[in-house]
């Protein structure tokens, strides 16, 4: 495997993980009432870069 290949398959799992993270931050925030000016879209949008992400990583990493 290259080493630019590597490099991407790295940075698709870090894309993955820093959605994945400020998703859960974002929905626990806003189930504990710090964030209620939140909409519920703006984490449906979270939700489905995190998913859409993940998908991206896996088909890098093949």
């Amino acid at each position: 495997m290259s080493r630019t290949r590597r490099n991407r398959n790295i940075r698709a799992s870090q894309f993955f993980f820093i959605f994945t993270g400020i998703t859960i931050l974002v929905w626990v925030l806003r189930g504990l009432g710090i964030l209620t000016f939140i909409s519920g879209g703006i984490i449906w949008i979270l939700i489905s870069l995190s998913v859409i992400t993940g998908i991206w990583s896996q088909l890098q990493r093949n």
